[in-house]
Protein backbone atom coordinates (compact mmCIF):
# COMPACT_ATOMS: atom_id res chain seq x y z
CA UNK A 1 0.00 0.00 0.00
CA UNK A 2 2.51 2.25 0.67
CA UNK A 3 4.73 2.00 -2.76
CA UNK A 4 1.32 2.89 -4.57
CA UNK A 5 0.86 6.75 -5.47
CA UNK A 6 -2.76 6.27 -5.30
CA UNK A 7 -4.73 3.03 -3.83
CA UNK A 8 -8.31 2.76 -3.61
CA UNK A 9 -9.82 -0.47 -1.78
CA UNK A 10 -13.33 -1.46 -2.67
CA UNK A 11 -14.61 1.79 -3.55
CA UNK A 12 -18.43 2.30 -3.98
CA UNK A 13 -19.83 5.92 -4.44
CA UNK A 14 -23.42 7.68 -5.24
CA UNK A 15 -24.27 10.85 -6.11
CA UNK A 16 -27.38 12.63 -5.55
CA UNK A 17 -30.62 12.67 -3.46
CA UNK A 18 -33.62 10.83 -2.84
CA UNK A 19 -34.90 9.21 -6.12
CA UNK A 20 -32.21 10.79 -8.38
CA UNK A 21 -29.66 9.28 -6.45
CA UNK A 22 -27.26 7.25 -8.76
CA UNK A 23 -24.63 4.78 -7.47
CA UNK A 24 -21.59 5.74 -9.48
CA UNK A 25 -18.78 3.60 -8.69
CA UNK A 26 -19.03 0.11 -7.66
CA UNK A 27 -16.78 -1.93 -5.66
CA UNK A 28 -13.41 -0.11 -7.05
CA UNK A 29 -9.95 -1.89 -6.37
CA UNK A 30 -7.20 0.03 -8.20
CA UNK A 31 -3.51 0.90 -7.61
CA UNK A 32 -1.25 3.40 -9.31
CA UNK A 33 2.32 3.09 -9.12
CA UNK A 34 4.52 5.99 -8.31
CA UNK A 35 5.34 7.49 -11.14
CA UNK A 36 3.28 5.53 -13.56
CA UNK A 37 1.09 7.13 -15.89
CA UNK A 38 -3.15 5.59 -16.39
CA UNK A 39 -5.52 6.61 -18.77
CA UNK A 40 -8.86 5.95 -17.68
CA UNK A 41 -11.05 5.48 -20.52
CA UNK A 42 -14.92 3.92 -21.43
CA UNK A 43 -18.14 5.45 -22.48
CA UNK A 44 -19.74 8.45 -21.03
CA UNK A 45 -21.55 7.79 -17.89
CA UNK A 46 -19.01 4.79 -17.25
CA UNK A 47 -17.69 7.26 -14.03
CA UNK A 48 -13.98 7.78 -15.02
CA UNK A 49 -14.59 11.30 -14.25
CA UNK A 50 -15.76 10.66 -10.94
CA UNK A 51 -13.08 8.07 -9.97
CA UNK A 52 -10.80 10.97 -11.15
CA UNK A 53 -11.97 13.57 -8.52
CA UNK A 54 -12.37 10.69 -6.00
CA UNK A 55 -8.75 10.22 -6.24
CA UNK A 56 -8.17 13.94 -5.97
CA UNK A 57 -10.11 14.26 -2.82
CA UNK A 58 -12.85 16.17 -4.51
CA UNK A 59 -15.43 13.64 -3.97
CA UNK A 60 -15.71 11.46 -0.96
CA UNK A 61 -16.65 8.15 -1.08
CA UNK A 62 -19.39 6.55 0.52
CA UNK A 63 -17.70 3.45 1.78
CA UNK A 64 -14.09 1.82 0.74
CA UNK A 65 -10.56 4.02 1.13
CA UNK A 66 -8.48 5.95 -1.07
CA UNK A 67 -5.04 6.13 -0.07
CA UNK A 68 -3.28 8.84 -1.90
CA UNK A 69 0.53 9.34 -1.65
CA UNK A 70 0.66 7.43 1.78
CA UNK A 71 -2.25 9.24 3.44
CA UNK A 72 -5.99 7.77 3.86
CA UNK A 73 -8.02 10.44 2.64
CA UNK A 74 -11.03 9.01 4.80
CA UNK A 75 -8.89 10.61 7.79
CA UNK A 76 -8.50 13.99 6.75
CA UNK A 77 -11.46 16.99 7.78
CA UNK A 78 -12.40 19.59 5.01
CA UNK A 79 -9.17 21.81 5.85
CA UNK A 80 -6.94 18.68 5.71
CA UNK A 81 -7.81 17.34 2.92
CA UNK A 82 -7.74 20.93 0.78
CA UNK A 83 -4.35 21.17 2.65
CA UNK A 84 -3.18 17.88 1.31
CA UNK A 85 -4.57 18.74 -2.12
CA UNK A 86 -2.89 21.64 -2.63
CA UNK A 87 0.46 20.48 -1.89
CA UNK A 88 0.56 16.64 -2.96
CA UNK A 89 -2.15 16.47 -6.05
CA UNK A 90 -2.21 19.21 -8.96
CA UNK A 91 -5.34 19.36 -10.97
CA UNK A 92 -5.66 20.34 -14.82
CA UNK A 93 -9.55 20.00 -15.94
CA UNK A 94 -11.32 20.73 -19.38
CA UNK A 95 -12.76 23.66 -18.52
CA UNK A 96 -9.58 25.46 -17.33
CA UNK A 97 -11.20 27.55 -14.50
CA UNK A 98 -9.08 30.34 -14.37
CA UNK A 99 -10.43 33.56 -12.70
CA UNK A 100 -10.93 35.62 -15.03
CA UNK A 101 -9.87 39.03 -13.27
CA UNK A 102 -6.40 37.68 -12.81
CA UNK A 103 -3.01 38.11 -14.88
CA UNK A 104 -1.82 34.85 -15.70
CA UNK A 105 1.14 35.71 -13.12
CA UNK A 106 -0.96 35.44 -10.58
CA UNK A 107 -3.24 32.80 -11.08
CA UNK A 108 -0.78 30.40 -10.91
CA UNK A 109 0.74 32.05 -7.66
CA UNK A 110 -2.61 31.94 -6.10
CA UNK A 111 -2.80 28.43 -4.69
CA UNK A 112 1.19 29.66 -3.31
CA UNK A 113 -0.28 32.50 -1.84
CA UNK A 114 -3.35 30.58 0.11
CA UNK A 115 -0.71 28.20 0.97
CA UNK A 116 1.03 30.65 2.71
CA UNK A 117 4.60 30.17 0.69
CA UNK A 118 7.22 32.07 -0.04
CA UNK A 119 8.12 33.61 -3.66
CA UNK A 120 4.82 32.81 -5.01
CA UNK A 121 5.40 34.82 -8.28
CA UNK A 122 8.96 33.97 -8.48
CA UNK A 123 8.02 30.43 -8.80
CA UNK A 124 4.77 31.22 -10.87
CA UNK A 125 6.86 33.19 -13.06
CA UNK A 126 9.57 30.21 -13.36
CA UNK A 127 6.36 27.53 -13.79
CA UNK A 128 4.88 29.68 -16.71
CA UNK A 129 8.41 30.12 -18.35
CA UNK A 130 8.23 26.16 -18.46
CA UNK A 131 5.29 26.11 -19.82
CA UNK A 132 6.25 28.97 -22.50
CA UNK A 133 4.29 31.69 -21.81
CA UNK A 134 7.06 33.35 -20.43
CA UNK A 135 5.79 36.37 -22.58
CA UNK A 136 2.24 36.32 -21.39
CA UNK A 137 2.68 36.89 -17.30
CA UNK A 138 0.67 40.05 -17.67
CA UNK A 139 -1.81 38.79 -19.73
CA UNK A 140 -5.52 38.25 -18.54
CA UNK A 141 -7.70 34.54 -19.55
CA UNK A 142 -9.58 36.58 -22.14
CA UNK A 143 -6.49 37.76 -24.10
CA UNK A 144 -4.90 34.53 -24.31
CA UNK A 145 -5.81 31.59 -26.82
CA UNK A 146 -7.23 28.38 -25.16
CA UNK A 147 -4.76 26.20 -25.70
CA UNK A 148 -2.86 29.19 -23.82
CA UNK A 149 -4.83 29.25 -20.83
CA UNK A 150 -4.79 25.32 -20.64
CA UNK A 151 -0.74 26.18 -20.15
CA UNK A 152 -1.70 28.69 -17.72
CA UNK A 153 -4.03 25.99 -15.96
CA UNK A 154 -1.36 23.12 -16.29
CA UNK A 155 1.65 25.40 -14.78
CA UNK A 156 -0.92 26.04 -11.43
CA UNK A 157 -1.55 22.84 -11.28
CA UNK A 158 2.65 21.85 -10.79
CA UNK A 159 3.51 25.25 -9.52
CA UNK A 160 3.46 23.74 -5.56
CA UNK A 161 5.60 20.53 -7.32
CA UNK A 162 3.09 17.54 -6.72
CA UNK A 163 3.64 14.10 -6.73
CA UNK A 164 0.48 13.25 -8.39
CA UNK A 165 -1.08 14.77 -11.32
CA UNK A 166 -4.45 14.27 -12.85
CA UNK A 167 -6.29 16.08 -15.51
CA UNK A 168 -9.69 15.33 -16.69
CA UNK A 169 -10.44 15.82 -20.53
CA UNK A 170 -7.28 18.36 -20.67
CA UNK A 171 -7.43 18.75 -24.79
CA UNK A 172 -11.56 18.77 -24.61
CA UNK A 173 -12.31 22.02 -25.62
CA UNK A 174 -9.05 22.51 -27.86
CA UNK A 175 -8.60 21.96 -31.20
CA UNK A 176 -6.48 18.78 -32.47
CA UNK A 177 -3.02 20.71 -32.41
CA UNK A 178 -3.09 22.72 -29.67
CA UNK A 179 -4.61 19.26 -27.48
CA UNK A 180 -1.14 17.74 -28.66
CA UNK A 181 1.22 20.38 -27.52
CA UNK A 182 -0.56 20.27 -24.53
CA UNK A 183 -0.17 16.59 -23.98
CA UNK A 184 3.80 16.80 -24.81
CA UNK A 185 3.77 19.16 -22.50
CA UNK A 186 2.01 17.03 -19.81
CA UNK A 187 3.86 13.92 -20.44
CA UNK A 188 7.46 16.09 -20.12
CA UNK A 189 6.29 17.08 -17.09
CA UNK A 190 5.48 14.15 -15.82
CA UNK A 191 8.49 12.35 -16.93
CA UNK A 192 11.20 15.34 -16.04
CA UNK A 193 9.88 15.87 -12.58
CA UNK A 194 9.14 11.69 -11.83
CA UNK A 195 5.06 12.50 -11.08
CA UNK A 196 2.43 9.79 -11.28
CA UNK A 197 -0.25 11.02 -14.38
CA UNK A 198 -3.75 10.15 -13.86
CA UNK A 199 -5.85 11.01 -17.14
CA UNK A 200 -9.35 10.91 -18.27
CA UNK A 201 -10.02 10.90 -21.72
CA UNK A 202 -12.17 9.47 -24.43
CA UNK A 203 -9.26 9.37 -27.08
CA UNK A 204 -7.78 5.86 -27.30
CA UNK A 205 -4.70 7.37 -28.72
CA UNK A 206 -3.73 9.23 -26.15
CA UNK A 207 -4.47 6.73 -23.77
CA UNK A 208 -2.19 4.20 -25.37
CA UNK A 209 0.52 6.78 -24.53
CA UNK A 210 0.35 6.24 -21.16
CA UNK A 211 1.74 3.22 -19.15
CA UNK A 212 -1.32 1.21 -18.69
CA UNK A 213 -5.27 2.33 -19.70
CA UNK A 214 -7.97 0.98 -17.13
CA UNK A 215 -11.24 0.61 -18.85
CA UNK A 216 -14.30 1.28 -16.76
CA UNK A 217 -17.74 0.78 -17.69
CA UNK A 218 -21.03 1.67 -15.80
CA UNK A 219 -19.04 1.85 -12.21
CA UNK A 220 -17.12 -0.85 -12.58
CA UNK A 221 -13.26 -1.85 -13.93
CA UNK A 222 -13.59 -4.11 -17.10
CA UNK A 223 -10.01 -4.04 -18.18
CA UNK A 224 -6.42 -2.55 -17.18
CA UNK A 225 -6.47 -3.13 -12.99
CA UNK A 226 -3.57 -5.62 -13.59
CA UNK A 227 -1.83 -3.09 -10.30
CA UNK A 228 -5.23 -3.47 -8.70
CA UNK A 229 -4.97 -3.47 -4.54
CA UNK A 230 -5.77 -6.77 -3.02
Amino acid sequence: MQDKAIALHDVDLSLGRGAARVHILKGISLGIDKGEAVGLVGPSGSGKSTLLMTMAGLERPDSGKVIVDGTDLSGLDEDALARFRGRRIGIVFQSFHLVPTMTALENVALPLELAGEDAAFERAEAELQAVGLGSRLQHYPAQLSGGEQQRVAIARAIVPNPAILVADEPTGNLDENTGGSIIDLLFALKRDRGATLVLVTHDLNLARLCDRMVRLRSGQIEAGAASAVA
